[in-house]
């Protein structure tokens, strides 16, 4: 059953008859339903809340084009309310928001468990192709019409660019420009980091860096062909990694 959360600014379901102690948040256009099966097999003294992030599920959209910092800020509120400070467990987009949350408000998080997070932009990345470089300068001198320019973006843009509209559009463009290095320097809690060997989303490669900044802190896991979508397909790895962040190690 759905809740409100934050004031009734974000809306999400509880697991579990515990006192929350985890705070789960999904990947980009997915919902808080991704961790029902995470979720529903922690100890039964171990209460849970997984919310929709803004844009998703039944949470209203951004009122502008915000980065995980706003995302973060947006969350605040619902750990605040909460007896003591919860595990957050962050997935994909959600995890960038995790790492906001414990850099930024480390009084509120107890420790992380991130799995398949676009944390760092390891080597240059790949650059638009040529063609949509260009039609994106015609179309900001006014010379490229809207209706151009969409089917460049529909052309050239990634499978969550061209499904996303409107407000969430820009949200996604933000997002993908991010880089948290700065933040992973800032944690201070104990991070879990639970991947898998075979992620073509987050490569494998990005928890190995993020562990290395993170020294001491970090313990990383490996899921052998887990892929991306871990929630799913490496459920026991995310629950032990809870524990461990509930417990210190």
């Amino acid at each position: 059953m759905l809740q409100a959360y934050a004031g009734g600014r974000l809306f999400g379901t509880a697991f579990g008859p515990g006192v929350p102690r985890v705070v789960a948040l999904h990947g980009w256009a997915r919902t808080h339903a991704d961790f029902t099966g995470v979720l529903t097999g922690l100890d039964p003294d171990v209460g849970a809340v997984a919310v929709d992030l803004p844009g998703f599920g039944a949470t209203p959209a951004p009122p502008e084009a915000w980065g995980a910092r706003q995302y973060a800020e947006a969350v605040v509120p619902l750990l605040a309310e909460l007896p003591e400070p919860p595990v957050v467990l962050g997935h994909s987009f959600g995890g960038r928001v995790a790492v906001h949350l414990a850099a930024g408000w480390p009084e509120h998080v107890r420790a992380l468990v991130l799995t398949g997070v676009p944390l760092l932009r390891l080597g240059g990345g790949r650059r638009p192709a040529l063609r949509y470089r260009l039609g994106r300068a015609l179309h900001r001198r006014g010379i490229l019409g809207d209706e151009a320019m969409e089917r460049l973006r529909q052309r050239y843009g990634s499978a969550d660019y061209r499904a996303a509209q409107g407000i969430m559009r820009a949200v996604h463009v933000v997002a993908v420009n991010e880089n948290y290095e700065e933040q992973l320097r800032a944690v201070r809690c104990p991070v879990e980091l639970v991947w898998g060997d075979d992620d073509t989303e987050a490569p494998l490669a990005v928890a190995e860096q993020a562990a290395t900044i993170l020294g001491d802190r970090a313990h990383l896991t490996v899921v052998p062909e887990a892929g991306h979508m871990t929630p799913f397909t490496a459920p026991d790895a995310l629950r032990a990694a809870i524990e461990r962040g509930l417990n210190g190690r």
